[in-house]
């Protein structure tokens, strides 16, 4: 038996167990079908890490709200969305043993205006991406029905996923979606209970979370996903951070993922807009080690671990849970390598490109079409051009977002 921490058990708060301490964080997939819902390619997908030796998988972001998507493929489930694929992914993802927990957001201003939809905000405040800022909408600032509204779907959406067999969900409040916009003084500017202190900037977040809580099951799992920092000056910070948490522990919280940045800086893949420097691998650790120590749930990080030796050293720190995102997706059976004794790795794609905005476009591309290869018995990890890559995945998106736009359309009609 591999003697490692990485593989031993950890019991959550509610008393379930994860069977080891790695986690498959969530990547965005878009490889929804028509309906967005998911089929037979992310069944397929979840195979893959099923068998991959993580003691939990969390999916890809799921939509609460088929009004506003993050992209044109993603996957939504709302009340009364048909399950039974969602039951057969649940099942696929199950199938080695590990927990799975469906990543449930709503993406707030961050909608491309190619997409339609809904755009709502704490506050009208539009991303500000330079001489790609046009490619976003101008976001509308939510009523308190609209909030209420946004409440009661994270808690219909969580509903569903424990009805169709996931063993929990992960509300996403980081990397400059909805939550995350309520959190930071930068993108809320409003003056009700609902902005101005970071007391009333967290009121959303925390009523999501007794929401799904009060929605589901003791034994099914309630984990948020929050920014140690933005890493943007004057936005939500690690005190801010560290504060939310104290505030956390007095909810049935089972665990928290630290993670960081937004589409305006994108520390989750290296890069801070506050001048910054993260570490080459476990980008979030320094922030994360202070952070576990005022948890009382355990806590999970995630960015750019891609070694043996860096996993062990993050559980080391105090941290509970090491989660891995491209890693997993380059040799998603790193974990069941780990445990064998191999110290093999996973080296996430490189595009040194100038404009910054572009080579990020550029990499989530390679990790998406990677992960649309993988299937069981076929894990192998082909060299593909970036800049080829990007333009295929452009066209791909063209494609998607016309079958979304008749979807929302349809909807409406």
């Amino acid at each position: 038996m591999n003697s490692s921490p990485l593989f031993l058990p950890l019991t959550l708060p509610n008393g379930s167990v994860l069977p080891n301490r790695l986690a498959k964080a969530a990547m965005e997939e878009n490889m929804a079908d028509a309906g967005q819902l998911p089929g037979a390619a992310l069944h397929d997908l979840y195979r893959v890490w099923a068998q991959g030796g993580a003691g939990l998988i969390i999916t890809g972001n799921v939509m609460i709200d088929g009004r506003a998507l993050t992209g044109p493929g993603g996957v939504v489930l709302e009340a009364g969305t048909p399950l039974e694929r969602f039951t057969e992914w649940a099942a696929a993802a199950r199938s080695g043993g590990a927990q799975v927990w469906m990543q449930i957001n709503h993406p707030g201003r961050q909608v491309q205006i190619s997409m339609g939809g809904t755009a709502w905000a704490p506050s009208s405040v539009a991303l500000d991406l330079g001489k790609h800022s046009k490619l976003f909408v101008q976001p509308e600032a939510m009523s308190e029905a609209q909030v209420a509204e946004t409440v009661e779907r994270f808690a219909a959406t969580a509903q569903a996923a424990e009805l169709a067999g996931f063993t929990g969900v992960q509300i996403h409040a980081a990397h400059g979606y909805l939550l995350s916009q309520f959190l930071s003084p930068l993108t809320n500017r409003r003056t009700d209970a609902w902005g101005g202190s970071l007391e009333n900037r967290a009121r959303f977040l925390l009523d999501v979370v007794r929401a799904v809580r009060a929605r589901v099951a003791h034994g099914f799992a309630v984990a948020v996903k929050l920014n140690s920092a933005d890493f943007q000056r004057g936005g939500f910070s690690e005190d801010d951070a560290k504060q939310v948490i104290r505030w956390l522990n007095d909810e049935a919280v089972d665990l928290v993922e630290l993670s960081g940045g937004s589409y305006e800086s994108p520390a989750m893949q290296g890069r801070t807009a506050d001048g910054r420097t993260l570490a080459r691998e476990a980008y979030f650790l320094e922030f994360a080690r202070e952070l576990a120590a005022v948890a009382r749930m355990p806590v999970m990080t995630t960015g750019g671990i891609v070694r043996r030796t860096v996993a062990e050293r993050v559980l080391g720190e105090g941290v509970a849970v090491v989660g891995m995102a491209t890693a997993l997706a380059v040799a998603p059976d790193l974990p069941a390598r780990w445990r064998a004794g191999d110290d093999a790795s996973a080296q996430s794609p490189r595009v040194d490109w100038k404009d910054q905005v572009m080579a990020a476009l550029a990499r989530m591309a390679l990790v998406k079409r990677r992960l649309r290869t993988l299937r069981p018995g076929r894990t192998g990890a082909p060299v593909h051009s970036p800049f080829l890559t990007l333009v295929l995945d452009q066209l791909r998106t063209k494609r998607l977002t016309k079958r979304y736009r008749r979807w929302l359309g349809a909807r409406a009609a």
